[in-house]
């Protein structure tokens, strides 16, 4: 029986899953996993999960007491909250699994390394080794420069974010444990760009760019390992196979898993010997005059940072609801209400996936009749639906 291209591409790549949701976990057995706010955000509104939610959210309310305003008591509930599932996936998983440092904490070095150390601090008063987490930090110069520091205590970071070649390099020279590389968020902005609605996989700008870190990194025996993350479609996985680690949803783990296919390595260490590379030292100088140059790679780090700023004032707010719910204090609707103002930037009652830029999964899971754009009442139905489900 002919192989699936998942079976393969494990042969010669980790694979990582790209999600909170830990039936998806249980159901594809990947080494890592990775989360970020968006897709906590998600996980924390599926019936199966509110027990966790909930009893995060009455832990927090018992340290800050009943004086604390709701949105106090969910920011303190989502940084134990992040932890919280972090440790019912390092229940199923044998590797690492990734947490979120605030994303507005990303031009902040030393607040950056305060969290960092809060994260692991948690982490290792429930029994867990910080080589089992990766603290997950935006590849901003002073995101870089916290997580050196944080690897030099033993704590190791993946830095995230990352759309060119100076940020992969600036992290190399720091001694970072793993980047995440944005293949789709690439592939996106070029399309915008230029106004093609397609590339072949091969000339893909986000498989370009994750090809030419991974061949730079095996030129010069850096040991920082290249995790391709946010893909659009198999052809972009397939084509970075090879790739030390690549981190899948699991929509397209499930296609990975129903295809037949011989699936060449296309990244190979062993084809890198004889490759003409320039070595590049990075200083901040060198490093802001780069990315100033690299206008995908500047624009794509800001709205990033910005869609995960979202996607956490987003996961406050619906935590905010859950709390004062539990509470009888507030109904549902003003949570979508307000979930709905902070996404809907230009004010025209829809929010596109562009405006969104937190994660296609949630989008999608909102998003009822797939017209590219959420609704007031889509997103009432969502955060509706989770609450009756939990109540």
């Amino acid at each position: 029986m002919a192989k699936t291209l998942l079976e393969q591409l494990r042969e010669v790549t980790v694979v990582v899953a790209d999600t909170g949701d830990i039936k998806a976990i249980e159901l594809f057995k990947p080494r890592d996993a990775t989360t970020n706010p968006s897709l906590i955000t998600a996980a924390a509104q599926m019936s199966e999960y509110q027990e966790i939610v909930d009893d995060t959210l009455k832990k927090a309310r018992q340290e800050l007491g009943t004086e604390a305003a709701p949105s106090d008591v969910a920011t303190l509930a989502f940084k134990r909250l992040a932890v919280a599932f972090g440790l019912k996936i390092l229940e199923i998983i044998p590797g690492r699994v990734s947490t979120e440092v605030d994303a507005r904490l990303s031009y902040d070095t030393d607040a950056t390394i305060a969290q960092g150390r809060e994260l692991i601090a948690q982490y290792e008063a429930a029994g867990i080794s910080r080589d089992r987490i990766l603290i997950k930090i935006a590849s901003t110069w002073e995101g870089i420069r916290a997580a050196e520091v944080l690897e030099k205590e033993g704590i190791h970071c993946n830095l995230t974010l990352l759309f060119g070649l100076h940020q992969a390099i600036a992290c190399a020279e720091g001694g970072i444990t793993l980047i995440s590389p944005f293949v789709g968020r690439i592939l996106d902005w070029y399309k915008k760009e230029t106004g093609r609605e397609s590339y072949p996989a091969a000339e893909d700008p986000g498989v370009v760019s994750v090809t030419t870190i991974y061949n730079y990194y095996k030129k010069f025996g850096y040991e920082t390992e290249v995790m391709g993350a946010s893909f659009r479609s198999l052809g972009e996985i397939t084509e970075l196979a090879g790739c030390d680690l690549l981190t899948i949803s699991p929509k397209l783990l499930e296609e990975l898993s129903a295809t037949s296919a011989d699936l060449p390595r296309k990244l190979d260490p062993e084809k890198v010997e004889d490759m003409e590379i320039e070595k590049i030292s990075i200083d901040k100088e060198t490093f802001d005059r780069m990315h100033s140059e690299d206008r995908m790679a500047a624009e794509k780090l800001e709205e990033g940072i910005k869609g995960f700023s979202k996607a956490l004032e987003a996961l406050e707010q619906l935590l905010a609801e859950r709390l004062t719910r539990i509470e009888n204090e507030s109904p549902v609707s003003q949570a979508a209400a307000e979930l709905f103002r902070i996404y809907d930037l230009d004010g025209d009652g829809f929010i596109t996936r562009e405006e969104w830029a937190g994660t296609d999964a949630v989008f999608d899971a909102l998003d009822e009749n797939k017209d590219g754009q959420i609704t007031p009442a889509e997103m009432a139905a969502g955060l509706g639906a989770a609450f009756r489900l939990a109540s």
